[in-house]
């Protein structure tokens, strides 16, 4: 089986975890990802028994995310007579994974599967860039690779609800889509008690901390600073904990930028104790084309963590926190959310009941296992129609 990825960001450890969890029932799997730093060579290594081919690219920083077609072409040369694929899943629309994905599929006869996390192109994140020349140009760019293809596809594997109605408006038959979210590192990350996780940081020991990780857009950053000033006008000792590589510099947006912690980039095992750190994390999302149509990970990290978790009724988030209760749901306005983070700031006991129910959710409907049954079904139901056979164990 391949997966084929573009950089290392979302897709990447979406498409990462579930090889991980293939590889545990006995799959061969191969990821193909653009290599931090090469521009020539090939690098092959293991991860937990996946073969991980970094290729070479030569674009940098920001542009080293699915573009060159140099990358592209040495994908397609490297596969080229390697003929012990039995599969491949498509974790990224731009040309690096999209090319060699398509080129598989004619000439080669794979069966294809194609993954959509996120709605980049018109209408969805490209919208959120602030430039609007750069988001002129990338709008029919993104769109065009995001969207012309995916009929192509012999099943479609989708992050969210949205991305699976935009699927089928783009005529992708229902039958053929499957929604498969993301993951809960149930055994990677574990609930710590606060106290504990904050001593071992060298963190307040008293303070409310209200957690947020990872990259975010810069409206909704706008968002979370002015919600955290009315947060801290009321709780002058309120601490906002940025986990993480945070892409926004919050501490210009906030009232008191002291009072902003950030860790920067940081391991596993310290990400899992921040996010213990904090009372209560939040998801301050405006309720945008390109928030609804994609599926936030840290959320998974915070159940999992065991943390409550205050979130704008947005997208796919609203749908499982109706369901679940794992936290509080608001509208997407400052006074809103600082309402919510404040009542469960107040109140002790709600917050460990939602913490201690958000690790079950995470346990028994979102670890990755789970998530990966309905990948696995699928991969064998494609084969068999695409091959006329069920294929043997271990060589999808």
């Amino acid at each position: 089986m391949l997966l084929c990825v573009a950089a290392r960001k979302g897709a990447y450890w979406r498409a990462l975890h579930f090889a991980r969890c293939l590889v545990q029932r006995g799959h061969h799997v191969t990821l193909l990802a653009i290599s931090p730093q090469n521009r020539l060579r090939f690098r092959i290594h293991q991860d937990q028994g996946v073969t991980i081919v970094e290729t070479p690219d030569l674009f940098s920083g920001p542009l080293r995310s699915g573009w060159d077609i140099w990358d592209a072409l040495r994908r397609i040369l490297w596969l080229n007579g390697r003929s012990a694929f039995h599969l491949i899943h498509m974790f990224d629309a731009r040309p690096v994974s999209l090319l060699p994905a398509l080129y598989l599929q004619k000439y080669h006869h794979f069966p294809l599967v194609m993954d959509w996390e996120d709605w980049f192109g018109r209408g969805g994140s490209v919208e959120e860039r602030p430039n609007p020349l750069i988001r002129t140009i990338l709008r029919p760019v993104e769109t065009f690779f995001e969207e012309h293809f995916r009929t192509r596809a012999d099943a479609t594997t989708v992050i969210c609800t949205t991305l699976r109605d935009k699927a089928i408006t783009l005529g992708v038959p229902p039958h053929t889509i499957q929604l498969v979210r993301d993951g809960c590192d149930v055994e990677g990350l574990q609930p710590f008690p606060t106290h504990l996780s904050r001593q071992y940081l060298n963190l307040p020991h008293d303070a409310p901390l209200i957690g947020y990780v990872g990259v975010i857009f810069q409206r909704d950053a706008r968002l979370m600073a002015q919600a955290f000033n009315q947060i801290q006008a009321q709780l002058p000792a309120a601490r906002l904990l940025l986990i993480g590589y945070v892409n926004i510099d919050i501490e210009v947006m906030v009232s008191h930028p002291a009072a902003v912690i950030r860790t920067g980039f940081i391991t596993y095992e310290y990400m899992n104790h921040y996010i213990c750190a904090c009372d209560i994390c939040w998801l301050p999302y405006h309720n945008s084309g390109a928030n609804r149509g994609r599926w936030p990970m840290k959320l998974n990290d915070y159940m999992a963590a065991g943390r409550p978790t205050v979130a704008t009724a947005v997208g796919d988030v609203a749908q499982v926190m109706q369901m679940h209760t794992i936290g509080l749901l608001t509208n997407d306005t400052p006074e809103a959310l600082a309402a919510s983070v404040l009542a469960l700031l107040s109140d002790v006991d709600q917050r460990t009941f939602l913490g201690q129910n958000a690790r079950q959710v995470a346990e028994k409907q979102f670890n990755w296992q789970i998530q990966t049954d309905k990948l696995e079904q699928l991969y064998v139901q494609v084969t068999a129609q695409t091959t006329g056979h069920r294929p043997g164990w271990g060589h999808l």
